[in-house]
């Protein structure tokens, strides 16, 4: 740790005080020096670090101009490292669901891990479903991702499942004791510590809570906090026959079947086109 001589000289009683010790003395007055200033320096740096994870909304708002690119921007759009983004290979004629997450939603590892964990722990086909496609439309768009999420698959999967998606993004939001949620501590830093939800979300957790359904998101929820391990070794194998059972892909291919959301596939399949 790099000395200040003056500092220390002065915090000690100036150079008189100085001449009057013995080398042991002045030995014992460094010592204790320099822990009071490592001290000082990891507490400031303590709240350094406190401050910079816990934004307020107001900060977040304020580096807004301070990017080349909006935090909702779909991940197949834009490369927020700064670097070039990279060709995409080409879809299949009549591409499927596991063709679009094997080349466009890849490598997915955290609605994999969420899937995996939905699996092993004997939930439903619908909730393991749901729990794989929950996040897959961030490649398109971010804000309100479960609304997109749901309209994205919709026509193709059991109702439930869409449903889970949807709501799984208001249910982020509240915590649920008794189902295993806590509110995600990530979100003080992604959000801001004094962040509310806007009345859309506040209107549909009133309406979520309610329902009969409410568990479907909420196991999404359940699933989706704890699926973050950069450890994990997960794949797409053991949800092949569940999305041959319950997503039920159109002849033409996804994109190609002038569904309500044909066009928001044929978007993620060619998110290079300038128009």
């Amino acid at each position: 740790m790099e000395i200040d001589r003056r500092a220390f000289i002065a915090s000690i009683g100036g150079a008189t005080a100085v001449s009057l010790m013995t080398h042991e003395e002045r030995a014992d007055a460094l010592e204790h020096h320099l822990e009071d200033e490592l001290d000082a320096a990891v507490a400031a740096r303590q709240g350094q670090t406190q401050q910079a994870e816990y934004p307020t909304v107001a900060e977040l708002e304020a580096q807004i101009e301070t990017r080349p690119y909006r935090r909702g921007v779909g991940n197949l759009f834009a490369n927020r490292r700064g670097e070039n983004v990279k060709r995409l290979p080409e879809l299949p004629a009549n591409p499927t669901f596991v063709d679009f997450f094997n080349l466009r939603f890849a490598p997915g590892n955290h609605v994999l891990q969420s899937a995996t964990r939905a699996l092993k722990t004997g939930m439903s086909e619908e909730i393991i479903l749901a729990c794989l496609c929950h996040d897959v439309v961030q490649g398109l768009i971010k804000p309100d991702h479960g609304w997109w999420g749901a309209q994205l698959v919709e026509p193709y999967v059991p109702e439930k499942t869409s449903f889970a998606i949807r709501y799984h993004q208001t249910l982020r939001f509240y915590p649920d004791a008794e189902a295993g949620y806590e509110y995600p501590e990530s979100y003080y830093r992604t959000f801001g510590i004094d962040y509310e939800p806007p009345p859309h979300i506040q209107e549909a957790y009133k309406f979520v809570r309610n329902h009969p359904w409410y568990m479907e998101p909420r196991l999404v929820t359940v699933n989706d906090l704890y699926s973050f391990d950069r450890n994990a070794e997960v794949s797409l194998d053991p949800f092949i026959d569940i999305i041959g059972r319950h997503f039920k892909t159109p002849k033409e291919g996804l994109g190609n079947d002038n569904s309500p959301v044909a066009h928001m596939w044929r978007t993620i399949a060619r998110p290079d086109s300038p128009l």
